[in-house]
């Protein structure tokens, strides 16, 4: 890899997901360009962990962009009228945030482009992925061709790649990788409705991550509630 491919965009939500990108993507050479958006998420925990995860796993350089969802609603975690469930149901959670990772992807997309960067990393998954439209293999698939059509890099012949390494993963998996590369799980948050700063231990996203703990036979560093 020359000096001049070697940059990289990894969206990072602070998450356990995220965090294990970040790591795997560094490990791979490339020197990573981390991005966060402040969408109005009902709470900031997962933006300070964020902070915390780009500077212990080597990002070079760490954006917070500014991106009002809430205005627009339509989901618990920007609109505080909507309850966070405590436990998964049937078909695409109230969790979920309409266009969420299509409107993340196409801000990392410009990102890459003024970097000069090829490869965009974002930690989608498809196994555990809690019902979510844009964590699916074919809307990576059909972003990226989207993204080689929709720049002036793409016209000029940059072939934008989307890494979704986690993609096939479970969490368990994701976490034994995560563990191999030195990622401090302690630094990050998952939780979608934490209680005076401590994860709640009862949505879709504390019981994921909990199981996922216990499957790796890795010890939760995660303070529930």
């Amino acid at each position: 890899m020359s000096e001049s491919d070697n940059k990289a965009v990894v969206l990072l939500s602070g998450g356990l997901d995220s965090a294990t990108v970040l790591a795997m993507a560094h490990a791979g050479g490339f020197d990573c360009y981390a991005l966060s958006l402040d969408y109005g998420q009902r709470h900031h925990a997962e933006l300070a962990a964020a902070k915390r995860v780009a500077a212990t796993l080597g990002a070079v350089e760490h954006k917070i962009l500014p991106l009002s969802l809430d205005a627009i609603g339509g989901s618990a975690l920007t609109d505080r009228s909507i309850d966070v469930p405590e436990a998964g149901g049937e078909g695409i959670p109230v969790t979920y945030v309409p266009a969420r990772n299509t409107i993340m992807l196409s801000l990392a997309l410009g990102y890459a482009e003024v970097l000069g960067a090829e490869d965009i990393f974002i930690g989608v998954n498809a196994v555990d992925y809690s019902g979510y439209p844009d964590c699916r293999p074919e809307f990576i698939a059909a972003f990226q061709a989207m993204a080689r059509l929709a720049t002036k890099a793409g016209v000029e012949g940059v072939k934008t790649t989307i890494h979704t390494p986690l993609i096939d993963l479970s969490k368990a998996d994701i976490i034994r990788k995560g563990a191999e590369l030195g990622v401090d799980y302690g630094l990050t948050h998952s939780c979608y409705d934490p209680v005076d700063g401590l994860a709640c231990g009862r949505c879709d996203s504390c019981l994921l991550r909990q199981r996922g703990f216990e499957q790796a036979g890795v010890a939760d560093p995660t303070r529930y509630a």
